[in-house]
């Protein structure tokens, strides 16, 4: 019997501190995100919205490079290019779909429970919560992280937004360039096999070749469909090894 309690004591040990590393992993990333939230209230003044259009996007979009997308696409082509705008941020965040079947264990069952958790469902609350190993640590990790976030966001949106006039031109301060080096740190990691390599280097080609002549938005749309034809047929890509070949 003792031992018995005492390998559920240890167990309990473990997973107490499973859940507080995940707790300060997830605090860690909600200040280092929250940062860009001044970046886009920032920009999103300077490209003609209002301080409480900025703040509502957040709100109500809070899915960051979306956001950057939309703002940037608006910023360039006015109102004449909100179709390209919305669909630029729709794609960027058809990402989210696949994050919400893959968190779908850790969130649990239920329509109201999966409800609430659909808007914190983001890029930082699945990899601080899929990095952990307990159940209970992958449910605070993704929780703390996703409420993190959206509560620091906000705020440091608004404080973007306030501050847009007193600091002027955006590109002084490098603030445009804030959603583009965001992409290229979620890109460069994955840029290690031929195929992913070669579909960076044409969707870019693409949308460079493009941006000239199309309106702001489409340039975008055109390269990712270049790179789901090319990932669709496995262009460059290791080629499936048949049952036979394997035998």
């Amino acid at each position: 019997m003792r031992s018995e309690e005492r390998t559920i004591d240890r167990g309990e040990e473990e997973s107490a501190a499973e859940v507080r590393t995940a707790r300060r992993e997830a605090f860690g990333v909600a200040l280092a995100t929250s940062a860009y939230g001044i970046s886009f209230g920032a920009l999103a003044v300077a490209s003609g919205f209002d301080v409480w259009q900025t703040c509502v996007l957040s709100l109500l979009m809070f899915t960051g490079g979306s956001q950057f997308a939309f703002v940037g696409v608006i910023g360039a082509g006015g109102l004449a290019a909100a179709p390209a705008a919305i669909a630029s941020a729709l794609l960027l965040g058809v990402r989210n779909v696949a994050y919400g079947m893959r968190m779908s264990p850790v969130i649990g069952r239920g329509v109201l429970r999966r409800a609430a958790a659909a808007p914190f469902t983001i890029d930082e609350s699945t990899a601080v919560s899929l990095a952990q190993t307990s159940p209970r640590a992958r449910t605070a990790g993704f929780w703390i992280t996703g409420l993190g976030i959206y509560a620091g966001w906000n705020l440091t949106t608004l404080l973007g937004a306030l501050l847009g006039d007193v600091l002027g031109d955006p590109k002084t301060y490098g603030l445009d360039a804030a959603a583009a080096a965001a992409f290229l740190a979620l890109l460069w990691p994955r840029l290690r096999r031929r195929q992913a390599i070669a579909v960076g280097i044409a969707a870019a080609a693409v949308a460079t070749a493009l941006t000239p002549v199309l309106i702001p938005g489409l340039p975008v749309l055109v390269a990712a469909l270049v790179a789901i034809v090319v990932g669709w047929f496995n262009w460059l890509g290791p080629k499936a090894v048949s049952a036979e070949g394997e035998s």
